[in-house]
């Protein structure tokens, strides 16, 4: 199974305090990235789109697209934003041009970068908007990569209990 459900931070690592200086000794927790995946068609042209709905407090590491059928009359573009608001300004994938496929990112954080670092108190859906040439076709997979966080914002507990 590929799937999963866990609420808030999934810590991993064996060492929970620091009790010395060595290896085995030092805290070793840390947070995993989650990920989450959107066929888009070049057809997919409405405003605000649905990506993916991350959770309370998640940081965005990035946003892909893996081209898998050529875009024929252009690259396509895309905005993202987090509850109706946008993250970077509209864009090609970087690396990819009309008639090839491939993988490309997005430079994220150019518009409200703050809200990349922590997507805010409450659940947020991830949207997008693509521009395509007219006349065309292409289609894809956008894929965004996240680490979830406790709903404030932190990546680690602060106290740990036995």
């Amino acid at each position: 199974m590929g799937f999963a459900t866990h609420l808030g931070p999934w810590l991993l690592g064996t060492v929970k305090d620091t009790t010395g200086t060595t290896a085995g000794m030092i805290r070793n927790i840390g947070a995993t990235h989650s990920f989450q995946f959107k066929v888009v068609a070049y057809a997919d042209t409405t405003a605000q789109t649905v990506l993916a709905c991350i959770p309370a407090g998640s940081v965005i590491q990035s946003i892909q697209f893996l081209t898998t059928t050529a875009y024929t009359t252009t690259a396509p573009t895309f905005a993202f934003f987090v509850n109706g608001t946008a993250i970077n300004s509209a864009t090609a994938p970087s690396g990819t041009t009309a008639g090839t496929t491939g993988r490309g990112g997005f430079t994220l954080g150019t518009s409200n970068p703050s809200l990349v670092a922590n997507v805010g108190t409450t659940d947020a859906i991830i949207a997008f908007t693509q521009v395509n040439g007219s006349g065309g076709t292409g289609a894809g997979i956008l894929e965004i990569s996240y680490i979830v966080r406790g709903s404030d914002g932190a990546i680690a507990p602060t106290v740990f209990t036995a």
